[in-house]
């Protein structure tokens, strides 16, 4: 699993007309190319009268999955342009569509070429990107007497507090960043005098605004 990674937040659009051609951007983010096609087609059901829906999408960690789709238009000017953009944004697991609906005076190639990347860039801006950075659940366990002072020292660190749980004893369960969970645990076992039982938990993502 990647440590963190840029995409887009759940889904957006955006409208900007250029020499009387209205070009929309629909953006999502979609984990799989299955979803990815899904939205695709969702748009062109719901702009069936619309000259063009072109469309690109990056998936997978590596991005192994790059597909672009120029809809009827010139070949290079639409589908390509629009995946350049999402590369140069370094994002991930992310779809767009932009459909054109044609306002009567060409634009000749370049003009299409910037016209589809500005779409999307614009698109992308409306949408809002996050990091989705890899964490640690550590969960640790305490005597009553010792939860302000864990607590507060948390809360004052750059860790994470995520929940707290009142049972017997407090379970305290903290975000740790990936490959980081021996320096919370040594840190933390300093701060209790080894009055804890401290216990690694499953990783999740947690995003933060771009």
């Amino acid at each position: 699993m990647l440590t963190s990674y840029y995409t887009v937040k759940n889904e957006g659009e955006n409208e900007i007309v250029l020499q009387k051609s209205r070009f929309i951007a629909h953006v999502k983010r979609t984990p799989t190319e299955e979803e990815a096609q899904e939205f695709i087609q969702a748009i062109k059901k719901r702009h069936a009268s619309a000259t063009h829906n072109c469309s690109a999408y990056l998936i997978g960690e590596q991005n192994l999955i790059q597909k672009a789709n120029d809809d009827g238009e010139p070949s290079g000017t639409a589908g390509v342009p629009m995946l350049e953009v999402l590369k140069k944004r370094n994002l991930k697991d992310t779809t767009v569509v932009v459909t054109r609906y044609f306002g009567g005076i060409k634009l000749g190639a370049g003009g299409l070429i910037r016209a589809y990347g500005q779409s999307v860039s614009e698109g992308l801006n409306a949408t809002g990107i996050v990091e989705r950075k890899l964490m640690t659940k550590i969960t640790t366990q305490i005597d009553y007497s010792l939860l302000g002072k864990v607590e507060n020292e948390i809360r004052s660190s750059n860790y994470l507090l995520d929940e707290i749980e009142y049972l017997e004893n407090v379970q305290v369960r903290t975000l740790v960043d990936s490959n980081t969970e021996e320096n919370f645990i040594d840190w933390m076992t300093n701060i209790v005098n080894g009055q804890a039982n401290i216990t690694v938990g499953e990783q999740v993502y947690k995003e933060y605004d771009v």
